[in-house]
């Protein structure tokens, strides 16, 4: 993809050698793929060609998807689960169909304490729900934040927090980043995923550091957290 992005190579080519790899087992050249088409997503988007690279994605990780399933089986190990998370993540958030519905429904299941999602599976479904979410989905994420015991999982669900799509509700997730909900050194977690979030987040996101430059720069001046904000 480097070389695609440099224009020495067509960005053609490199989606055909992508597609070569539809039975790869492999976590690590999943999470490759998965990178550089995320790289290729974000770069789309400001032209007609995103939604065509949401079939794609949908059409190289389905198969994979559909060998692994949701739950785990017996004998597998640590890369399978990782890889699972990865794959069903990308399939969700790419708005792939069954992907979507099953998401919702153990989500569902999750809220209501009838059966809580593993920790494998949780990013995933949550940047599913929400990337395909309205209001309602993101209160109740922000519900299960402040519910939340365990800081880890309070880090987990403020990294995805900016998948949502709808503008004001971008603009509630950035509204959120600074309040006294999260922790100063994890509000730049929550406006970089905002920024990686959509085009409309990316901008949202520049305007809100732009906006509340001196807050920020007042809170990390000197620390690694402003040059990490900067870069995202």
């Amino acid at each position: 993809l480097p070389q695609a992005r440099a224009g020495i190579i067509s960005t053609v080519e490199v989606l055909k050698v992508m597609e070569a790899f539809v039975n790869e087992p492999n976590y690590t050249v999943w999470s490759d793929l998965s990178c550089n088409l995320g790289i290729l997503s974000t770069l789309l988007s400001h032209t007609d060609f995103y939604e065509e690279i949401q079939v794609f994605v949908k059409d190289v990780f389905s198969p994979i998807g559909e060998r692994l399933g949701w739950d785990p089986k017996p004998g597998e190990g640590h890369l399978d689960a990782l890889l699972r998370g990865l794959v069903l993540g990308k399939l969700g958030k790419a708005g792939h169909k069954a992907t979507l519905e099953e998401a919702r429904r153990r989500f569902k299941d999750h809220v209501e304490g009838k059966h809580m999602l593993s920790a494998d599976l949780r990013s995933p479904v949550y940047v599913t729900i929400l990337k395909h979410g309205d209001s309602t989905t993101l209160d109740t994420m922000l519900k299960l934040h402040k519910q939340a015991d365990m800081q880890e999982e309070k880090n987990r669900i403020e990294r995805v927090l900016g998948a949502i799509s709808q503008p004001e509700l971008i603009q509630k997730v950035l509204t959120f980043a600074l309040s006294e909900e999260v922790r100063p050194q994890d509000t730049v977690s929550v406006i970089g995923g905002v920024a990686g979030g959509s085009k409309q987040g990316r901008k949202a996101a520049w305007k809100f550091v732009r906006d509340n430059w001196e807050e920020l720069y007042n809170r990390y001046q000197g620390g690694f957290l402003i040059s990490r904000l900067i870069k995202v």
